[in-house]
């Protein structure tokens, strides 16, 4: 991280990259406070390269609300999970894995929170999707 910020700048691809490797470790060893920062500064990066409605910003939204949500944190899991979710229906449209994900990933953290009505509705919907995807008898389903 410390050679390509040198190398290439603050704001470059690789050192968004890094600072996601990087925040993966710490999330994986359960140092959540140093993932969630590095995960900060590779999504305000990767805002900054590939603007607001890129899929890459969307899964890094994705990943920050996690380690908020593994910390317990859900009220800033929730709109993170749901700005994820908008950027993945616009781009790639309703009936895709990665919406079923963060279907799944905000009913989880509605669920967390008691919002039991509104994580039902989630889960129904990522159910319908994953049918329509994936079939029936897919293990995912």
């Amino acid at each position: 991280l410390r050679i390509r910020r040198q190398q290439l700048g603050n704001i470059h691809p690789d050192v968004a990259s890094s600072l996601n490797n990087l925040a993966n470790v710490y999330s994986n060893q359960g140092k959540y406070v140093a993932a969630e920062a590095l995960y900060e500064e590779a999504l305000r990066i990767s805002r900054q390269l590939l603007g607001d409605d890129h899929p890459d910003v969307a899964t890094l939204l994705n990943t920050l609300a996690n380690v908020c949500s593994d910390q317990g944190k859900y009220a800033a899991a929730e709109p993170l999970y749901e700005e994820a979710l908008n950027i993945y229906r616009q781009q790639l449209g309703n009936e895709n894995v990665d919406v079923v994900g963060s279907l799944k990933n905000l009913a989880n953290v509605y669920r967390n929170q008691g919002k039991y009505v509104a994580a039902e509705a989630l889960y129904e919907e990522a159910l319908r999707i994953s049918r329509q995807l994936l079939g029936d008898d897919h293990p995912d389903v």
